[in-house]
């Protein structure tokens, strides 16, 4: 996959935050494309949070045909996982939360 410039700058500065845990990109086959986790971990997360995601969606669809799910997000008692979805490719964000917000 050829990245654009703007694209890896963009995904470098959130990496860059210290709040964030990794990131992931995830192409159309469900194949993490670009990670900052180690492979298996990015693989664990694409395959699960994939599924979700297309839970989701169906759900949001079911209630009203005419909306879409555009950002997932969910929280636990130790982290934050945000995923987007755009055309083929799902961007998978992974973040500690904050103590004060626990």
């Amino acid at each position: 996959m050829v990245w654009s410039a703007e694209v890896e700058e963009t995904l470098q500065r959130i990496e860059a935050n210290g709040s964030v845990m990794g990131v992931i990109v995830v192409n159309a086959d469900g194949l993490p494309i670009r990670s900052s986790f180690e492979s298996s971990k990015a693989s664990k997360y694409a395959d699960i949070l994939r599924r979700l995601t297309a839970m989701a969606r169906s759900t949001v669809r079911d209630v009203d045909p005419q909306d879409d799910l555009i950002v997932m997000r969910m929280s636990t008692k130790n982290q934050e996982v945000m995923v987007a979805q755009e055309n083929s490719y799902h961007l998978i964000l992974v973040q500690r939360l904050e103590r004060s917000r626990v």
